[in-house]
């Protein structure tokens, strides 16, 4: 039987941050082709892993996505854009998991507190039948995972943004992983869509 496989989706910047260093994504270039090629690939998933933080800005947002529709996305996006709503539903409908020992309470739809990151844990999740499991964000959950060699592929967006300093996506993380590369793709936007495998 067939694994299902942990993705990595994150926007970095071009100097490797992917937040700034108050946490901040206002830097992220906005970019259609992203999404809807992310739209494209949502059949693919199954489930969603989160880090506390990175649910809680989800959660924030993404419920009541759709309710003024005048307002752009959290990046600048134009709501009205038919994969921001394909996206605003698929978010909302699916199983999303959130590893915190300090959230005792989860209002947003499909959602299911972890209390801590049990690498276990996923690792049992990972042999259960079903589709990929996606990490946005979360760079304590990527983090620790990509430690324990359990993320099958890294998906970035490079923005064409310098942020100088900011939040690192991996930290703590002991050992060197070798990719191979899957896919380079350059957009109109800047952006570049690189995909990562690890070298087994």
């Amino acid at each position: 039987m067939t694994e299902r496989r942990i993705v990595m989706f994150n926007q970095v910047s071009a100097d490797g941050f992917f937040s700034d260093s108050s946490g901040a994504l206002d830097w992220v270039v906005n970019d259609p082709d992203v999404h809807r090629r992310a739209v494209a690939r949502m059949p693919e998933t199954g489930g969603i892993l989160f880090g506390r933080r990175t649910y809680e800005n989800f959660a924030a947002f993404w419920p009541g996505a759709l309710a003024d529709l005048q307002k752009a996305g959290p990046h600048g996006e134009n709501k009205a854009d038919p994969a921001f709503a394909a996206m605003a539903h698929w978010l909302n409908d699916t199983k999303k998991l959130v590893a915190s020992r300090t959230l005792t309470r989860v209002d947003w739809n499909n959602t299911e507190v972890m209390p801590e990151l049990n690498v276990q844990v996923v690792r049992a999740l990972k042999k259960q039948p079903g589709k990929d499991i996606l990490i946005f964000g979360s760079g304590t959950v990527v983090s620790q995972l990509s430690e324990a060699q359990l993320i099958d592929e890294y998906r970035f967006v490079v923005c064409p943004v310098l942020l100088g300093s900011g939040q690192s996506l991996l930290r703590s993380v002991s050992l060197r992983l070798k990719l191979d590369l899957k896919e380079a793709l350059a957009l109109p936007s800047g952006n570049v869509l690189v995909t990562y495998e690890p070298k087994r």
